[in-house]
């Protein structure tokens, strides 16, 4: 299987590459999407500015991708990216789902970072084997707003927010399984294994 990190120059790229070599997978950087769209799956990795993000990407032929039937999986910004705007800055997201991005409130100290549990909204092949309330590890000061049955879990930090997307071949975390220990692992086991049907 072939597994292609995008990169467009954002941070955790190695991270998740050693993650996935952990599953089985050689997954490949590549920073063209023509090299990149020969993969079996693209995934977007995140940690870094909305705006910036949205300027460097080749949107549109992401979200060809996207409707030819590719697998994507973003991470943390990569998941936010999915949407149409961000309060980071201007430019438009990837538009896949509706929504928006939003600042964390100021009740609570931003960035979020460490550890903090997910709350399973509906079941999904990307959360097979989990139990609810289990433990991911967050770095973010931005959260996706967006309501329908694509947000397969939660998390609570000054409010409750979207943290494990799932629609038909789009899947996106707020959280970083590749720092969230086994949880994370068997996320990404499963995002695996739902790709290979």
């Amino acid at each position: 299987m072939r597994i292609s990190i995008f990169n467009y120059g954002v941070g955790n790229l190695y991270s998740l590459q050693a993650a996935l070599k952990r599953e089985g997978v050689e997954p490949y950087l590549a920073s063209d999407i023509r090299r990149a769209s020969d993969a079996d799956a693209l995934l977007l990795p995140g940690v870094g500015n909305f705006s910036e993000a949205a300027r460097k990407l080749p949107l549109d032929e992401i979200r060809d991708l996207v409707r030819s039937g590719k697998p994507l999986l973003g991470v943390c910004l990569g998941l936010q990216l999915f949407f149409e705007r961000s309060d980071e800055g201007p430019g438009r997201g990837l538009c896949l789902l509706p929504g928006r991005v939003k600042r964390l409130p100021s009740i609570v100290k931003v960035p979020q970072i460490g550890w903090n549990v997910l709350k399973i909204k509906h079941h999904n092949g990307l959360v097979a084997g989990l139990p609810d309330r289990s433990w991911v590890y967050y770095v973010h000061s931005y959260y996706p707003v967006t309501r329908g049955p694509w947000v397969i879990a939660t998390s609570e930090y000054g409010l409750e927010y979207p943290s494990l997307i799932a629609n038909k071949n789009i899947f996106g975390t707020q959280f970083h399984p590749e720092k969230s220990g086994s949880t994370g692992r068997t996320i990404l086991r499963n995002f695996l294994r739902l790709i290979r049907k």
